[in-house]
């Protein structure tokens, strides 16, 4: 008995060890990057053991939890300037925001060749709804205004715009038909080189500020190793890999 006692405390304080090595990271993740960091999380558990738990929606939108508390200990945002303003305002672990990302915007229809691959369909203003996210949340909604500005198009759709909270809902209205087509993140219908759903006209850079996204460990992850883990990863080849099939630069 004494020794399958021995062996069972054995087996006790090795799981005990186990467990205390692998932990869980709370991480607040702009709707843009779903489907990216649901595959990079697959990998992440397989090759550290840690799990990621993801909270979706628009950046402006976690800004606002992350100062009333949230319990996110990393922060992947859709654009540069909250992690800057987080780290600014004391928020953040001092040296762990990097850029994750860089985001391309494209205009989409559900439906096969309705959107011509120079976006003249903007202009020809058939349409009855066009989908945007909400440009003070959301950075890709700001980029759609900023296309639509540089466009001359601004007056012209104002009245036929249809605001999302964040991407995924700008995204939905367009996936189910409330509008003919709306600007969403290339991301969300991009797969291994190429749209692989609808119509899309991929937003030239040049029409709107670049989409940098950045990452940081935010306070309540300063001493978790999980934390660190994520962002290590995601500056490594594997995610790299993951992030540029959908569409992304680096």
């Amino acid at each position: 008995m004494m020794i399958h006692a021995s062996r069972l405390a054995v087996l006790v304080a090795a799981f005990a060890v186990g467990s205390a090595n692998a932990d869980e990271v709370q991480v607040a993740v702009a709707a843009n990057f779903t489907a990216p960091i649901q595959a990079i999380a697959a990998d992440f558990q397989k090759d550290t053991g840690h799990t990621l738990v993801a909270s979706y929606g628009a950046t402006g939108q976690f800004y606002t939890q992350i100062k009333n508390g949230a319990p996110f200990e990393v922060f992947l945002s859709a654009d540069d300037t909250t992690p800057q303003k987080l780290e600014n305002e004391g928020d953040t672990v001092k040296g762990s925001r990097f850029t994750y990302a860089l985001g391309t915007l494209a205009l989409w229809s559900a439906k096969e060749g309705y959107v011509d691959a120079k976006g003249d369909v903007l202009k020809k203003n058939a349409f009855q709804h066009l989908s945007i996210a909400n440009p003070k949340a959301a950075p890709y909604g700001l980029a759609a205004t900023q296309v639509l500005a540089k466009e001359g198009l601004t007056e012209q759709v104002k009245a036929k715009l249809v605001e999302g909270q964040n991407i995924t809902q700008a995204f939905q209205f367009v996936s189910t038909g409330n509008a003919e087509l709306g600007f969403v993140a290339l991301s969300q219908i991009y797969k291994d080189g190429k749209v692989s759903q609808g119509s899309a006209w991929i937003v030239p850079a040049s029409l709107h500020d670049p989409i940098k996204q950045d990452a940081v460990i935010l306070n309540k992850g300063k001493d978790s190793a999980a934390a660190k883990a994520l962002v290590e990863y995601l500056k490594g080849p594997k995610a790299a890999a993951v992030i540029k099939s959908y569409g992304y630069e680096l």
